[in-house]
């Protein structure tokens, strides 16, 4: 009779290696300051319908969608791609019906999208509002409810940069049917912040 074998040390010639612990990475998404900035300059209220011009990957959708308990938001972006990763990022807001992303300019939007119909439009790094201000200001008005507001921010590289959007923007605000209502800046790590926070002039402004 053999006798049985007894099993071998770890680390034995021959002995069988326990298989390693892989240890799992955790990818923390690294959200740019100029959003997570940009975001909170919209105090936000918890049933607001909020519009975002030029999404990119849908960080700002995120942190929205998050905060709007009984609200809203709809981001649009021109680029199939931007919108493929915003749609990605925010899967589980879209299917709670709290997010909605498309592919679409600030040109086709008022078509596209219920007029008259956004609390809030906001957009980070959208160069339209001071390159092409006259249909894009109007657009914008299109697009929200009365008194609603236009929350516009930009990361300037420079603070000569910053001086002259925090001088410009609100001139091209009140010339497009706007009332500036602040004027707020920020330094960031690596640049710096400005906001303008408009709302839509109403009849009785005019007169």
């Amino acid at each position: 009779m053999s006798s049985p074998r007894r099993p071998r040390a770890p680390g034995a010639p021959g002995a069988r290696r326990a298989p390693e612990k892989r240890e799992r990475r955790v990818v923390r998404k690294r959200i740019p300051e100029r959003v997570t900035w940009g975001v909170e300059q919209l105090d936000l209220r918890r049933g607001d319908r909020i519009l975002e011009i030029g999404c990119g990957p849908g960080h700002a959708v995120g942190l929205v969608g998050s905060a709007l308990e009984r609200g809203s938001i709809v981001a649009i972006d021109r680029s199939a791609l931007q919108v493929a990763r915003a749609r990605a990022e925010n899967r589980e807001l879209i299917a709670a019906g709290r997010a909605r992303i498309e592919t679409m300019t600030l040109e086709q939007a008022p078509r596209a999208l219920d007029e008259r119909s956004f609390d809030t439009v906001f957009a980070i790094n959208v160069n339209a509002f001071w390159t092409e201000p006259a249909p894009s200001f109007e657009r914008a008005r299109r697009l929200l409810r009365p008194r609603g507001r236009v929350v516009l921010v930009y990361e300037p590289p420079s603070a000569e940069r910053a001086e002259a959007l925090r001088r410009s923007l609100p001139k091209l605000l009140e010339a497009h049917g706007f009332i500036v209502e602040e004027r707020r800046s920020a330094r960031f790590a690596r640049g710096f912040g400005i906001c303008i926070v408009a709302r839509a002039a109403s009849r009785k402004d005019e007169e």
